[in-house]
């Protein structure tokens, strides 16, 4: 049973949303290449629910057909993803990683996971195991319905 939202819970949303906001921009700050956030944002939506067709990656991210074929097209041309013809219907394709847009990704969180690690390190050891310890809490928060 839930209960409705008070007025402290609006604040904890308010300052949460805003202090994850700020925290997204630093991260995307760190230079991890020449890609635009929505072709990371593509990569990663390919990788997590690929091989998916244009039309649907255009769905997930919420952008229209036209938009989504020229990511496709320009992640293609860097070599990070690749069409493959869909064996029921020769006339569809499913966009799929290749191994370049699966090292890419790895190589993007690597260099955003040191650049937050960085940051950490300045912090005291209880103020490190506190976080960790909210940590679940935040994952249960992010989880999709």
């Amino acid at each position: 049973m839930t209960t409705p939202p008070t007025r402290a819970h609006a604040e904890a949303a308010a300052r949460l949303r805003t202090t994850i906001a700020r925290l997204n921009r630093v991260l995307r700050q760190q230079n991890v290449g020449e890609l635009t956030l929505s072709q990371w944002s593509a990569l990663v939506a390919v990788e997590s629910d690929g091989p998916l067709r244009i039309g649907d990656l255009a769905e997930r991210e919420h952008v229209s057909a036209p938009t989504a074929t020229r990511l496709v097209s320009s992640l293609e041309s860097a070599g990070l993803v690749q069409r493959v013809v869909d064996s029921d219907d020769r006339r569809s394709t499913f966009v799929s990683l290749t191994d370049d847009g699966t090292r890419a990704l790895a190589e993007a969180r690597k260099l955003r996971t040191a650049a937050l690690a960085e940051r950490l390190s300045s912090w005291t050891a209880e103020d490190v195991d506190r976080l960790v310890d909210a940590l679940p809490l935040l994952e249960r928060l992010a989880e999709l319905d």
